[in-house]
């Protein structure tokens, strides 16, 4: 599967490393062109833009956004422009669940799906794989289900101390 990646910090790039491991294809954008450049040598797309983002994803979109939660509701409105009904942004932050209800409706209107999953995993996650609490539409959470169980830790995943 093809996803967009936008903030590449330690979680989003792990991300992004680890769904290219299992065969995925990530196109990435940050504000830091030395860490899209570092994933682009790690076989992903890199973007200087996020509207060469969207450009380079094949339709329908999926967008992953690991962005504090104060810049999200600024991220999301330089993407909305320029996505199309049946495209799915997903905030992988920990924004508040009010926030995420009123986005979830405005990006409805648009016909854009919105799925929040809290994610967890820090910096382990790339070998460990990520906790996440997925909640949006049905029709938009399973169409990213070899997302998430690409970045899942799977059953017996995570060692015991």
């Amino acid at each position: 599967m093809q996803l967009g990646m936008v903030g590449l910090g330690r979680m989003g790039a792990n991300m992004v490393r680890r769904l290219i491991r299992n065969g995925h294809k990530c196109v990435v954008f940050d504000r830091s062109p030395e860490v899209v450049s570092q994933l682009v040598e790690e076989k992903a797309v890199g973007a200087v833009s996020i509207a060469d983002l969207i450009k380079k994803l094949e339709k329908p979109r999926a967008v992953w956004l690991m962005v504090p939660a104060a810049v999200v509701d600024e991220t999301i409105a330089g993407l909305l422009p320029q996505l199309d009904a049946g495209d799915i942004v997903i905030d992988g932050g920990s924004s508040y669940y009010v926030d995420d209800i009123r986005r979830a409706k405005e990006l409805a209107s648009k016909r854009v799906h919105y799925v929040d999953v809290g994610t967890s995993g820090g910096v382990w996650g790339l070998e460990r794989g990520y906790c996440m609490m997925i909640g949006g539409e049905k029709d938009g959470v399973k169409r990213l289900d070899p997302i998430f169980s690409t970045l899942a830790p799977g059953v017996g995943g995570i060692p015991h101390r």
